[in-house]
């Protein structure tokens, strides 16, 4: 596979980003680092999950827990209103 360059000016055009030269070196580096991992990975078997018999993933038991509850976890909310949580509206 060929490797990718990134081009950090285009990306921060794109996401509305403002830095300074040595902002954009740092993060171009960063940027490369995760697009050189993402390549890096291991082949998808036909079912299109990751394969690598050296590491089998082993998935732990879902148990239902009681640590918190719902009148604890909305004191922390800066708005509560009929038991939900607040928040602006995003889409119109």
């Amino acid at each position: 596979m060929t490797a990718m360059k990134m081009d950090i000016a285009h990306v921060a055009k794109l996401a509305k980003l403002q830095f300074d030269e040595q902002e954009a070196q740092k993060f171009e580096g960063q940027m490369q680092s995760i697009i050189d991992m993402v390549e890096n990975l291991p082949p998808l078997s036909d079912s299109g999950a990751l394969i690598d018999p050296e590491n089998p993933m082993i998935m732990r038991e879902d148990k239902v827990t009681d640590h918190c509850k719902r009148d604890e976890l909305l004191k922390n909310a800066p708005q509560v209103q009929a038991g939900c949580v607040v928040v602006p509206k995003v889409v119109e």
